[in-house]
């Protein structure tokens, strides 16, 4: 269904995926920028009913582009398929998508649409700044709720992630509209705590070396994380002690 978005500026369309879960929150919200002329950002997974609802939302538009930020199926899956039945253009980081220019601008009736190279949760990430919204699409960098994303993809994420922070900070919107959550009115503030953590993780990583050098993974994790991490979460938070420990060039038993 579609999303009721802050007033006092230009908004999106927000429609929300029925995809709710753990690292998706309350499901992927795809927007629509534009009435005429759309952008689609992040059509979302494969569900027939949200692109149904899509392709609703898109009968009046007289031309239709879709932007996808990264290619995690959550993005990306329904990008061909909506293409296909509303007769889009497809551009960013998926399979069967154009690759964007570094100084491309999207345009739309709603203003234009800035694409901005932002690695970190994954190799190949875009964000959007929409300067007439006053806005930035931080794609999966920053969620609604909480204070971290999955960065623990790549050799170099880490250092990739805490840059592309710096340079969504610079541009000083005032909203955000996450992929997963509800939208930031707190752009600074959040991108400030979203900061604080990676970089507390990562003391806290150095720190537990410093007492014992060469710990092997399972002790890192109960030293980082607490022995009550629950079962389900030792996975991720493995990989992103994994991730911090490429990131300080260190090497322990048991990883990889």
């Amino acid at each position: 269904m579609s999303q009721p978005l802050p007033a006092g500026r230009p908004t999106p369309r927000s429609i929300l995926a029925d995809n709710a879960g753990p690292f998706t929150l309350d499901g992927t919200r795809t927007y629509l920028i534009g009435d005429r002329t759309v952008a689609v950002l992040d059509p979302g997974p494969a569900s027939p009913p949200h692109i149904q609802r899509l392709q609703g939302a898109l009968e009046t538009a007289e031309s239709v582009v879709i932007l996808v930020t990264h290619a995690h199926g959550d993005h990306a899956a329904g990008a061909a398929e909506l293409a296909d039945r509303v007769g889009a253009s497809l551009r960013g980081f998926c399979q069967g998508c154009r690759p964007m220019d570094r100084n491309e601008v999207v345009r739309t009736d709603q203003g234009d649409l800035l694409p901005l190279w932002t690695p970190g949760h994954t190799r190949e990430h875009l964000a959007f700044h929409w300067p007439q919204g006053a806005a930035l699409f931080p794609g999966d960098l920053i969620l609604g709720e909480g204070d971290t994303t999955w960065v623990a993809e790549y050799p170099g994420c880490v250092a990739d992630y805490l840059e592309s922070l710096d340079l969504l900070e610079a541009l000083g919107a005032q909203v955000l509209y996450p992929a997963h959550g509800p939208p930031v009115q707190d752009p600074a503030g959040t991108i400030a705590r979203y900061r604080r953590h990676r970089l507390g993780r990562i003391r806290q990583v150095r720190e537990a070396l410093e007492l014992e050098p060469f710990p092997d993974m399972q002790e890192l994790l109960d030293r980082v994380y607490g022995r009550d991490l629950p079962d389900p979460m030792v996975p991720a938070a493995t990989r992103s002690l994994q991730a911090i420990l490429d990131h300080l060039g260190v090497a322990l038993p048991g990883s990889i």
